[in-house]
């Protein structure tokens, strides 16, 4: 199944490593940094400016293809990237969807920087967590912490960057939603009965045929007109 065939910029950028240590694991991790674009990915402003029409393309075939609101897929790309195509985390996440790149090869992304594949492969990333866990809630955490960490601990695990991941993507998704509710209906009144027709004040004499009355010999009443 493909994404729509609306493109937006593909050629990916020269990027070049550096070794960190992870703060939770502890150990040593190479993460990308994009050049031109050598800062990790910083926390996305609450006023986020609303995405391009390509990527709002995207998004939308991307959602329909694997059954899942785009409103959510949205809220996911503010809070992992607020859009920036080229961002880069400072575990190694990296485009619009901060794919983890071991993640995006097992998706078949050739090019993590795409927005088309990028976008594609994280939808259906998320639809399959959804479908696994059976709760939106738990599908977010697994995106942020990984599908491993969510069956160890039963629930959203107990990371303060996870938690946090969850409540934000959440609050946003439930904003997008209630900002998309149609406006009420107005209430439309019933048309005013028409006026009662004037009365007729002309004498009907001469317009009509008069009704006779007469009774027959056996005494039976009739009608009859008469000019």
């Amino acid at each position: 199944m493909r994404a729509s065939e609306t493109s937006v910029a593909t050629a990916a950028p020269r990027i070049t490593y550096v070794v960190r240590v992870d703060r939770r694991t502890g150990k040593l991790v190479r993460t990308p940094v994009v050049a031109g674009n050598p800062t990790p990915k910083a926390a996305p402003s609450s006023n986020t400016a609303p995405p391009s029409p390509q990527i709002s393309a995207l998004v939308e075939q991307a959602s329909k293809t694997h059954n899942v609101d785009p409103l959510l897929v949205n809220s996911v790309i503010q809070v992992e990237s607020n859009y920036n195509q080229y961002a880069v985390s400072p575990a190694g996440a990296q485009g619009l969807m901060q794919l983890m790149p071991g993640t995006a090869k097992m998706l078949g992304v050739s090019n993590i920087f795409d927005a088309k594949e990028n976008i594609e492969a994280g939808v259906r990333y998320l639809k399959s967590l959804q479908d696994q866990f059976k709760d939106d809630r738990l599908a977010l955490a697994a995106y942020n912490a990984g599908p491993n960490a969510v069956e160890k601990y039963k629930w959203v695990p107990p990371y303060q960057e996870t938690q946090n991941y969850v409540r934000e993507v959440g609050r946003r998704y439930e904003e997008a939603r209630q900002n998309q509710k149609p406006e009420p209906k107005k209430e439309v009144k019933p048309p005013a009965p028409e006026p009662p027709m004037a009365a007729v004040t002309e004498p009907l004499e001469g317009k009509h045929p008069k009704l006779e009355q007469y009774v027959d010999s056996d005494g039976k009443l009739f009608l009859r007109t008469s000019e």
